[in-house]
């Protein structure tokens, strides 16, 4: 049985934000005739002309929130920064939110997330908690390390490595987490879902490869090419998170992979995220189906992978800013095992995501190549 008293598709479903992922989740939402409204600060969101009802407005404002929520069945996010306390008014109403606001007070607080791990016996990197610049010569941890503002950081915004003293004048002078580098093989990530009734499932974990300049996932790779022992880790922690959260919902976990043999949990998005894009084609059911069924308290669905997959990010090149032209489409798609998905951005900038792609082949070895070719070939260029 399902949570609610009605059947899904009757349900008034909110969703604040409006980018890509919820994009994805909607195109999703479709395939089960689910109605979800959507509130965003931007008119030209992604979402905009894909959903029955889009409201423009500020999902950090309490009185926006409240208001868009507050006669809705259920509320999800696509992002976490987000007016809480309406979140937590609308679920002491009766209105399902999920994830729930508690989960999200920690999540959107790195310090909050590392304090967590510690409290719950999860495997992360050392670490210190610092309120200004002032304070990080004596923080204990040793030159180079990465400094982490606690609120408000994502996509690699918000994060500095810092190799020594001399790079004292690049440090944040904000609430920070200070964070011992891993020796690192490689960053992992899995998605798990948990629903309502405590049913836990996990998808394969994928190894991804980063953009030096930007510090954004460039690459992700299924199968992750990882021993087996490491891989059931990587499951296992994912799984212990959840549970230990007892959050409903899809939750991202991010992870370093150390030359040591050790797992380190980075960080927690209780969202749909970029590392688990190629689910849409790559496994029998994508994360975006899974969170719906998440958090409308279905049975969740078997997430074995279908074929090996890589996917690629497409980004706006550096020297161009304004209406997008996408250079190389047709060479992609002629590609076998090509997916192309475009965000429906009406403007980009350097580094702004604006869509992925993602390639299915018989090994993982030839994804691989396809993916090396799409980022070579596909540009993101202005008009």
């Amino acid at each position: 049985m399902h949570f609610y008293k009605k059947n899904i598709q009757q349900l008034n479903i909110g969703l604040l934000g409006g980018g890509q992922l919820g994009r994805m989740l909607l195109q999703e939402a479709a395939n089960w005739d689910l109605r979800i409204a959507v509130l965003d600060p931007s008119a030209d969101a992604p979402c905009a002309n894909l959903t029955y009802e889009f409201v423009h407005g500020d999902f950090r404002d309490y009185d926006t929130v409240y208001s868009f929520g507050k006669n809705r069945d259920l509320i999800t996010i696509e992002f976490e920064d987000v007016n809480i306390d309406a979140l937590f008014k609308l679920e002491q109403e009766g209105v399902s939110v999920f994830p729930q606001p508690a989960i999200l007070n920690i999540i959107k607080d790195k310090g909050a997330q590392k304090e967590f791990y510690r409290k719950n016996a999860i495997p992360t990197a050392p670490y210190a908690l610092v309120e200004n610049a002032s304070e990080i010569a004596s923080c204990g941890i040793p030159y180079p390390f990465f400094q982490k503002l606690r609120k408000g950081g994502y996509d690699g915004y918000g994060v500095k490595k810092i190799k020594g003293i001399e790079s004292i004048s690049e440090q944040f002078d904000a609430p920070s987490v200070i964070e011992q580098m891993a020796n690192l093989v490689t960053e992992l990530s899995v998605i798990v879902a948990r629903n309502n009734h405590g049913e836990i499932r996990t998808f394969p974990v994928v190894n991804m490869a980063f953009n030096p300049e930007s510090n954004m996932v460039q690459f992700l790779f299924s199968p992750a090419g990882i021993p087996k022992d490491i891989e059931q880790k990587a499951e296992n922690i994912a799984r212990d998170i959840i549970e230990g959260l007892q959050m409903v919902g899809i939750l991202a976990v991010e992870l370093f992979y150390t030359k040591e043999g050790e797992i380190w949990v980075n960080e927690i998005a209780p969202r749909p995220h970029n590392s688990g894009h190629h689910t849409i084609e790559a496994n029998i059911c994508s994360q975006y189906e899974q969170h719906l069924r998440a958090i409308c308290n279905l049975p969740l669905a078997n997430t074995n992978a279908l074929m090996p997959a890589a996917m690629v990010n497409i980004t706006g090149e550096k020297d161009h800013q304004g209406v997008p032209y996408y250079q190389g489409m047709e060479d992609v798609l002629i590609m076998e095992g090509a997916f192309v998905h475009l965000y429906g951005k009406q403007q980009t900038k350097p580094f702004r995501k604006m869509g992925h792609v993602t390639l299915l082949a018989p090994t993982i070895d030839e994804a691989k190549n396809k993916a090396k070719k799409v980022l070579q070939t596909l540009k993101v260029l202005s008009q």
